[in-house]
């Protein structure tokens, strides 16, 4: 998780506390929304566990909110 709150706090001019906020916040809101083995996956991959398939969860997730 540290990786992706550094690259947010660089990218956004944020500090690293306000950018865990932002991370945290966000991971929550789309685990609300997805089904459990994909929640389970983020959650892997913020720990740093295992290699997550993100760029597929990507497209599942646009089904979701309705783009393809």
């Amino acid at each position: 998780m540290e990786k992706v709150i550094n690259m947010v706090a660089e990218k956004a001019g944020i500090s690293e506390a306000q950018a865990t906020t932002a991370v945290n916040t966000v991971a929550n809101f789309l685990k609300d929304k997805m089904p459990p083995a994909m929640a389970s996956q983020v959650d892997a991959y913020l720990k740093g566990e295992g290699t997550a398939d993100l760029e597929g969860m990507a497209g599942k997730l646009g089904g979701l909110f309705g783009k393809k």
